[in-house]
């Protein structure tokens, strides 16, 4: 017990940072708007809320927060497995900044499930009932389980400043956790896609695959260090820090291989199921692919192999257009695609854009203090830096 008042009386008397500006004014504002309407949800329940209806039981928490936020947060297993794994040195620059948007993408993706579920109070239940036939319950243990793990492979940065007597504990764990939290993404992020498996009558066919696990696992890597390139932008504004461009862009060569070996299995399974013409259909289904396509893979593909990925500018675009790229993909998975078959309408109420945008203000807000209080953006050998 006393170790444990000395631990806050230490994190009391910690000198904390939090330089106040206009933008995260603003950023204040919109969480505090979005709290509020978080606490209305939960008290007055989703028919109230949001626009979502028998037709469309799955919106925007779930399609972006969820589906889109769990694969823009994929940056931290695939930096850990091409700094740790591979042994590439020269990326550790990133790896702090890596897992810690990790790390907050996954909290905000666990908020943005927790809005969605009808009755909230019972989210509790999947702990103690396995409904270990359903690919949602794999899904909900492999995300909780890899947020753990990140919270406590966060822990090691932490205690470089506060509770200096348990850095050791926290890095001599690292190597266990940084396994597990390797293995835990690439279950989950495919699971997801596998969850579209079954709609083989309903998810129309440019984007159902048999393949679309593997896919979503693709992609959910070579999206890291796109965002990668577009957070490292974002902080060298704030806090006036630049990553070098040679390790920017080694890592977005990098993703270029995964995103033409995701081009070709993508255009082989079309082939195979005799569906490329749907391509050139000219209907709002095959316009939407090609978008998705052209503008998230194929242009940022040229940009990885050309010398404009030796340019800031170039590397700004190329993350820009890689997410921007896989949040069409998901948006079309489960708006686009899934719109003929299921019929009705559906847009986002006023308070579900309300909530999306203050748990990603919240998010950012964490973010600046903990890169203002931690050593997150340093160039220095952290041998501890994870996932």
């Amino acid at each position: 017990m006393s170790a444990d008042k000395g631990l806050f009386q230490e994190i009391a008397a910690y000198k904390w940072k939090f330089t106040m500006t206009t933008a995260r004014k603003i950023l204040i504002l919109l969480a505090g708007l979005g709290v509020v309407c978080m606490l209305y949800r939960l008290a007055t329940g989703l028919g109230s809320a949001t626009n979502l209806n028998d037709q469309w039981p799955w919106g925007l928490w779930i399609g972006f927060d969820v589906l889109t936020g769990v694969a823009l947060a994929g940056g931290g297993y695939g930096t850990a497995i091409i700094v740790h794994v591979l042994h590439r040195n020269k990326y550790l620059a990133i790896a702090r900044s890596a897992m810690l948007t990790s790390l907050l993408g996954y909290l905000l993706v666990m908020a943005g499930l927790f809005m969605d579920i009808g009755q909230w109070f019972n989210f509790w239940r999947p702990f103690v009932s396995w409904g270990h036939t359903s690919v949602l319950f794999e899904v909900f243990w492999c995300v909780s389980c890899y947020t753990t793990v990140q919270v406590l492979e966060f822990g090691e940065i932490v205690t470089e400043k506060v509770g200096t007597k348990y850095h050791n504990f926290f890095k001599k764990a690292l190597p266990v956790l940084m396994v597990l939290g390797i293995i835990f993404p690439t279950l989950h992020q495919s699971s997801l896609g596998a969850l579209y498996v079954i709609m083989v009558d309903k998810l129309y066919p440019l984007w159902w695959s048999p393949y679309i696990g593997l896919m979503f696992l693709m992609s959910s890597f070579f999206v890291g260090p796109a965002m990668i390139c577009v957070e490292t932008a974002l902080a060298g504004k704030a806090f006036k820090h630049e990553v070098p461009i040679s390790v920017l862009r080694g890592l977005v060569r990098i993703a270029g291989v995964f995103m033409i070996l995701y081009l070709g299995l993508k255009f082989y399974d079309l082939a195979a199921r005799g569906v490329v013409n749907l391509i050139f259909a000219g209907n709002l289904e095959g316009n939407m692919f090609m978008a998705e396509i052209i503008l998230g893979v194929m242009i940022p593909v040229y940009i990885a192999f050309s010398s404009m990925s030796n340019t800031r500018k170039g590397l700004i675009t190329f993350g820009i257009l890689v997410s921007g790229g896989l949040i069409f993909n998901r948006m079309n998975v489960v708006f686009t695609g899934m719109s003929a078959a299921l019929g009705g309408w559906y847009f986002p109420s006023i308070m579900e854009w309300a909530v999306s945008i203050g748990l990603i203000s919240i998010g950012c807000l964490v973010y600046c203090f903990i890169a203002e209080n931690f050593n997150i953006l340093v160039h220095e050998d952290h041998q501890g830096a994870s996932t």
